[in-house]
């Protein structure tokens, strides 16, 4: 998302109104409790006093702190001193509601202003026939320039760009790019580079706008342009291109289609929002809860928490029945029971610990086929120490505890056993979700913990069958 220069102030103090933040960073009660009586005595003054001149990032803080009753009317009260690009600072959920609630005009005069991005990430979340009636609205070539990136698959560059760039032929003259620059009067907000084209309108090269201004007048775009630049194609996966930018310490790069023609550009701005949106969604999927954001209704949240919590279910009736397998051992011995989630639960965490690390490595392409057993080698060192040393602890625990030293040695043995289990589950469990293209941040979790709780129980319920009461 492209944003607005960040020149509000933080805090809004004139006129005894009251601050918009607190020492702390959050918002200020007594400001939200302005905008709340305001918008209940339908006060367009007030409000506009209050949030006019706010950061788009602000004014998105205030209308999620907002009930979802007051949120339209909040909007509706500030008129034409509210940015549209607010919206893109919001939950998709209260994004979605809101523009249902506003009029279709109003939608359509605050998405022409907006960058195509920004109007992009607005619409994209809509219906199609609620984007066909906001699109409707717009002008022609606005209309034309947002379908074009709508047809785009969701999530990849060709969502994410912007349509609005500066591009000339490879003959102009550094002093004619210039002197363009200058006299144009709708150029982009905000742009890093000129880019260079032929009459097919295909990429040849970009200029860095620190070059351009340092260059003679006199010298050819051509000969001053990097053709090695690097591009991205408008159906690349927006996550390779956020690590494209990471690599090779971008600002912006050339969006091309198929034929190699100039469609857009992204920038670094839209680049961090996704940097930020992957790493949320990989949080996410490792706890079961898809893509629920809080603002999401309860339904919502059940559904996406539900089918998860069924599966770990039925996991645990797994890990259950390893216990009734020896029923009689623990029966014979109290302590068995009264030890076994030490066992699992050490394990348990051994798991998650891979795992996590196993996950993003897999995200940000670290971990490969090149230097898989190696990691594999390290995981399982990692496993075989930890297990090592918390033998040692739990094992003399348990002797002290039930005056039992064999009952030591076996929950030494089987906490040894189960970390490594942790360790090998930990890493070959989303390597194989990998392989068979399912997203190992969402399914790991659940079958991890499951060969943990069955391993760990399985070791030190058979051990202790076998040497204790054997």
């Amino acid at each position: 998302m492209a944003g607005a220069e960040p020149n509000a102030p933080e805090t809004l103090n004139v006129d005894g109104l009251p601050p918009l933040r607190t020492d702390e960073g959050e918002l200020d009660p007594l400001f939200l409790d302005a905008i709340r009586a305001a918008i209940e005595a339908a006060d367009a003054r007030t409000v506009e006093a209050l949030a006019a001149d706010l950061h788009e990032a602000d004014v998105g803080d205030i209308i999620e702190a907002l009930s979802a009753d007051e949120r339209a009317p909040f909007i509706q009260l500030l008129g034409e001193h509210f940015d549209f690009t607010a919206l893109t600072e919001v939950d998709e959920t209260v994004r979605v509601q809101l523009i249902e609630e506003l009029p279709p005009d109003a939608v359509a005069e605050g998405v022409r202003d907006l960058d195509s991005d920004d109007a992009v990430y607005i619409l994209e979340d809509l219906d199609d026939e609620d984007q066909e009636e906001i699109l409707a609205k717009l002008p022609a070539l606005d209309r034309m320039a947002l379908r074009r990136s709508l047809d785009f698959p969701e999530e990849t560059a060709g969502r994410r760009m912007q349509t609005d760039f500066i591009a000339v032929p490879p003959f102009w003259t550094a002093g004619q790019t210039i002197d363009y620059l200058r006299e144009q009067k709708d150029l982009p907000d905000e742009f890093y580079e000129v880019f260079v084209i032929d009459p097919g309108f295909r990429f040849l090269g970009a200029v860095a706008l620190n070059r351009l201004l340092r260059a003679p007048r006199v010298v050819k775009m051509a000969d001053i342009m990097n053709d090695e630049r690097q591009r991205v194609l408008a159906t690349d996966d927006q996550e390779d291109v956020a690590r494209m930018f990471e690599r090779y310490n971008l600002v912006s790069a050339a969006v091309v289609d198929e034929a190699e023609r100039l469609v857009g550009v992204i920038t670094v701005d839209d680049v961090v929002d996704v940097i930020q949106a992957e790493a949320e969604e990989d949080i996410r999927a490792l706890a079961g809860v898809g893509d629920e954001e809080i603002s999401d209704s309860v339904f919502y949240a059940l559904r996406t928490r539900w089918v998860w919590l069924l599966v770990n279910m039925a996991t645990a009736f797994l890990a259950s029945s390893v216990i009734g397998m020896f029923s009689d051992s623990i029966s014979k011995m109290v302590a068995l029971a009264v030890l076994m989630p030490i066992v699992a639960s050490m394990g348990g965490n051994a798991a998650t610990q891979t795992m996590t690390v196993t996950v993003r490595a897999l995200a940000t392409r670290d971990l490969d086929t090149h230097n898989v057993w190696r990691i594999f080698g390290r995981e399982l060192s990692v496993g075989l120490l930890n297990g090592g040393s918390f033998a040692v602890i739990v094992g003399s625990a348990a002797a002290l505890w039930f005056q039992d030293p064999l009952l030591g040695g076996v929950i030494g043995a089987a906490t040894i056993v189960n970390l490594l289990s942790a360790a090998t589950a930990g890493i070959l469990i989303p390597l194989a979700f990998e392989r068979f293209d399912i997203d190992p941040a969402v399914a790991s979790g659940v079958f991890v913990t499951m060969i943990t709780d069955v391993v760990g129980f399985l070791a030190f319920l058979g051990l202790a069958s076998w040497i204790l009461l054997g």
